[in-house]
C-alpha cells in the first residue's frame, strides 16, 4: 500500500474448491444484455485479472457476485457456497472494494473501520485489535483519529482495502481500484495486493481496463460486450492468439487498441 502493508490470516482450505465459480451467468437491463452466458473461475490463492473496456460488463458482474443484483440466470459460488442458496455463507467469505469511494469522509479512519466491522458482527474491542494488526507497519496507524477527508486519494483507497480485510475474507473483489490515482499509488496498491496473494493465500479478482496492470504470471479473464473471450494465464492467451504481448492479444480478441495511462493516471 502507499503507506504500509496489510496482513491477513491464512486458513486451511481445499484447493480443489474454487475461490469463485461463475457458471452460465446472464443479466439484462430491459432489452439490453449486459452479460451473456458468462463462465469462468478464480482458483484459491490466485491473482486473476478481469480485463475489459468500460461497458464490458465488469461492474454488472461484481453487482451479481455481491448480491446487489439477484442472479436470475446461471450460478455463482464463493468457496463452494451457492450465492443464491447460501448467501450468508458465501458473502461472509467475501471482501469488496468498489470503484466508487465509499468511506464516510466526516468520520475518522478508526470510526469507518469499526463501523464496517460491526456490520460483520465484530464488536469494538476485537475490531480495534484487528485494525492495529492490519496497520501495524503503516504510517496510517498514527492517523486513526483523523477524518477520512484529510487523506490523499491513494490513502483513501488503502483504507478501503484495509476495510475489505477486517472480517478475514478468503476472496477479495476489487473493481477498478486504481482509477484516478497517480502512478506511484497505483503501483504500490497493485504490489501490495499481489503480495497478499503470494504470501497469505488470499484470492483476488481485480477488474481493470488497463493493460499495464496485468503481470506475466497473472490469470486473465477477457470480458467484452458481456462475453468471456479468453481465460487463462497470460502466456497461454498470448500463445493462443499468436500475439507477442497480452496487449496485442487483447487487441486481437476485442479489436480495441490498448493505450497508456491517461495524464491523471500517469502523473507522478
Amino acid at each position: 500500500m502507499p503507506d504500509g502493508s496489510i496482513t491477513a490470516t491464512t486458513n486451511p482450505r481445499d484447493a480443489s474448491i474454487k475461490a469463485l465459480s461463475v457458471e452460465g451467468v446472464s443479466h439484462a437491463y430491459g432489452q439490453r444484455k449486459a452479460l451473456n452466458d458468462v463462465s469462468f473461475h478464480v482458483p484459491q490463492g490466485s491473482f486473476t485479472a478481469l480485463l475489459g473496456p468500460n461497458g464490458a460488463g465488469k461492474s454488472t458482474l461484481f453487482s451479481l457476485i455481491t448480491r446487489l443484483f439477484n442472479v436470475r440466470h446461471g450460478t455463482i459460488r464463493i468457496l463452494g457456497h451457492d450465492l443464491t442458496r447460501e448467501p450468508g455463507e458465501a458473502l461472509r467469505r467475501l471482501g469488496v472494494v468498489f470503484q466508487a469511494r465509499t468511506l464516510d469522509l466526516d468520520l475518522s479512519i478508526s470510526q469507518n473501520l469499526v463501523y464496517h466491522a460491526a456490520l460483520h458482527g465484530i464488536s469494538r474491542k476485537p475490531a480495534k485489535a484487528r485494525i492495529a494488526e492490519i496497520l501495524a507497519s503503516s504510517e496510517l496507524s498514527n492517523r486513526l483519529r483523523e477524518k477520512a477527508r484529510n487523506l490523499s486519494g491513494g490513502q483513501l483507497r488503502s483504507i478501503e482495502i484495509v476495510r475489505a480485510f477486517m472480517h478475514r475474507p478468503r476472496l477479495i473483489l476489487l473493481d477498478e481500484p486504481t482509477v484516478g490515482l497517480d502512478i506511484r499509488s497505483r503501483a504500490a496498491i497493485l504490489s501490495e495486493v499481489r503480495r497478499l496473494v503470494r504470501e497469505e493465500g488470499v484470492s483476488v479478482l481485480w477488474a481493470t481496463h488497463l493493460i499495464d496492470e496485468i503481470g506475466d504470471s497473472d490469470r486473465v479473464v477477457v470480458l467484452h460486450h458481456g462475453q468471456v473471450l479468453a481465460e487463462g494465464f497470460v502466456p497461454e492467451i498470448v500463445a493462443t492468439e499468436g500475439a507477442k504481448t497480452i496487449g496485442d492479444a487483447f487487441t486481437r480478441l476485442t479489436g480495441i487498441r490498448t493505450r497508456p495511462p491517461g495524464p491523471q493516471e500517469a502523473a507522478a
